[in-house]
């Protein structure tokens, strides 16, 4: 994996760059979609490429290693011909979700020992079987596994959190010197910053993983219920010391406003749930605030969902109609909103690159901010 970096901006730490891997290039900043069990929930991956825009997905190791289970990805020849989604993948190493699992799961310096969501079936990851996984499925760019501590963790909780996590990326480079990608064609390790709410920790961790040389650099454990101020701070904290030529990936985040302050603070990727889950639910964000488009107001607004023409989703559905396809609980409905939102999130970090690239970033920012905040 290559990165260049192309473009500052003025009074920002804002950056414009372009990640080349083995399936194509990404233009950064840039908001990935979830794929989570290998397709972004009711899209399908043509509208994903060629109607949303997405230049790569994410898939994540603990679901895909679950269902459909690594035997079946490896047959199909990994998980770009199983899903046929032609470019870059990113796969989360599954430590978000161990963690999200609380009773269920029992971490060791060994790993973690889990109880399946699906049949309750017992499991173990490890720092080693992790990047074997992740080999199976064949993603461009890996994670290494890590704990993620609460964001309200005590700090003897976070440090002794963190020094497991970094026993564990150890090993977890280790195994990924020793083993060779499965499909002829190269993959690179992500090591993950983390250290809870604590700058001194955070400060530790990402002078820690630069040990490793690593393509990019991702910062994990935010998002995870601390006060946004916070958020801002460690991200802060964390770009300081992490080098310049590498790109840097805030795992899990989050709203639009939370993607633009944190590219403002010079964070290059992003992925989330939000977009497909809040449109599941018809919450839709757009250039001019939020819709909630269960409200009644909606019911007799022919007008498209953004005024401004920010979504890629056919103009021909109002937002009259799509409150009538939800609050009727057709499936059209989530997919719509779902794809309008996906469809925001890719226009948003790539007005952001333009912005840069134009010198006009944080005057542009400043403006958004205000307008997506509101609740329309």
């Amino acid at each position: 994996m290559d990165f260049e970096l192309i473009s500052n901006t003025t009074g920002s730490n804002a950056r414009a760059g372009k990640i080349t891997t083995a399936h194509g290039e990404i233009l950064t900043p840039v908001f990935m979609p979830v794929g989570t069990a290998g397709s972004v929930k009711g899209i399908h991956i043509r509208d994903v490429r060629e109607d949303i825009g997405a230049q790569i997905i994410l898939g994540n190791t603990y679901h895909l290693y679950l269902r459909p289970g690594t035997g079946i990805l490896e047959q199909a020849g990994g998980l770009h011909r199983f899903n046929g989604w032609s470019g870059p993948i990113l796969t989360d190493s599954g430590g978000f979700q161990v963690f999200s699992l609380g009773d269920l799961r029992k971490l060791s310096d060994e790993g973690a020992r889990f109880q399946s969501h699906i049949d309750g079936s017992y499991h173990q990851f490890t720092p080693e079987n992790v990047i074997d996984i992740q080999r199976s499925i064949g993603a461009d760019i890996m994670m290494a596994f890590d704990e993620c501590a609460p964001g309200d963790a005590d700090y003897s909780y976070a440090q002794k959190s963190l020094d497991l996590t970094h026993r564990w990326l150890e090993r977890c480079f280790n195994q990924y010197r020793n083993t060779t990608p499965k499909y002829g064609y190269a993959q690179t390790l992500f090591p993950i910053v983390q250290g809870a709410a604590y700058s001194d920790l955070r400060r530790q961790s990402a002078n820690q993983v630069q040990n490793f040389d690593a393509d990019g650099y991702a910062i994990g454990g935010l998002a995870v219920g601390e006060p946004e101020s916070v958020m801002y701070e460690m991200v802060e904290v964390v770009n300081a010391v992490l080098p310049a030529n590498k790109p840097r990936y805030l795992m899990g985040v989050g709203t639009p406003v939370n993607i633009l302050e944190n590219i403002d603070r010079g964070v290059d990727m992003f992925d989330c749930v939000m977009p497909t889950r809040n449109g599941r639910n018809g919450m839709l964000f757009t250039s001019e605030g939020v819709i909630n488009i269960r409200n009644n107001k909606w019911a007799t607004d022919h007008s498209p969902i953004d005024p401004n023409g920010t979504s890629f989703v056919d103009h021909s559905y109002s937002k009259a109609y799509l409150r009538h396809l939800v609050i009727s609980n057709e499936m059209l409905g989530a997919m719509i909103a779902s794809q309008h939102n996906l469809a925001f999130y890719l226009w948003l970090t790539g007005e952001a690159r333009r912005q840069i690239l134009a010198g006009n970033f944080k005057s542009w920012k400043e403006e958004m901010v205000i307008k997506l905040k509101q609740r329309l």
